[in-house]
């Protein structure tokens, strides 16, 4: 009861967030959109047994995160992340990380959960595709992203706690700390890509986890 009171909290400041679309058109995907934003679409079934296609946009690399709805092609509403839209019996939520939104799904008042999925034409699609047409190659590649990204903690970790503890106030009051892990410039820099990678597809699987956003944060620091 306690956990579903603090749910419904969160959800209406969310949704206090939302304001009107301006009712323009969406424009039909093309080959570059791919790499510029997120698409995912969701068809829910209304009390007069009507379907309605509801599609959620989300352009990368912008300073404010925002989501846009579309109901049947049309523009609706829109809302800064994470947000909550109310449509037909329930909630679109969605979540966003370092990398990007990665949690959506539609809930019903009855608190039913259903997935969303990527429009096969963007690149969450692609990522997706693979792991059903080729489920033991995207097992590797989860593992792999999992690996580094943890391999990038150990390693950014104690560097971390190090450059940090030689901060004047730190050194007076807590000490200092060497690492026993030295790294050169170049490796760190390797491990900075490779983890923004790993961060970057366990997103595109909508796999939320504290690694991500963690591993990142280390070395940006």
């Amino acid at each position: 009861m306690v956990i579903q009171l603090i749910r419904r909290k969160k959800r209406l400041s969310k949704i206090k967030k939302v304001k009107e679309g301006d009712g323009h058109r969406l424009k039909k995907p093309w080959l570059l959109n791919m790499f510029t934003r997120s698409l995912f679409h969701v068809e829910i079934t209304n009390k007069d047994d009507k379907k309605i296609l509801y599609t959620i946009v989300c352009k990368y690399f912008v300073e404010e995160p925002r989501a846009d709805l579309y109901k049947d092609g049309i523009h609706i509403a829109y809302s800064k992340l994470p947000a909550a839209f109310p449509v037909e019996d329930g909630f679109i939520e969605m979540e966003n990380g370092g990398y990007g939104i990665n949690r959506i799904h539609y809930e019903t008042e009855k608190e039913g959960i259903y997935s969303i999925y990527p429009d096969k034409r963007s690149i969450r699609g692609g990522r997706l595709w693979i792991h059903k047409r080729f489920p033991k190659i995207s097992s590797f590649i989860a593992v792999s992203a999992i690996v580094i990204l943890l391999t990038s903690i150990v390693i950014g970790l104690p560097q971390l706690v190090e450059t940090l503890s030689d901060i004047p106030w730190v050194a007076e009051n807590i000490g200092t700390f060497e690492s026993p892990i030295v790294m050169p410039s170049m490796i760190n820099y390797a491990m900075i890509g490779a983890g923004m990678l790993a961060g970057v597809e366990r997103t595109l699987m909508l796999r939320s986890h504290w690694l991500i956003d963690m591993e990142t944060n280390h070395w940006d620091d």
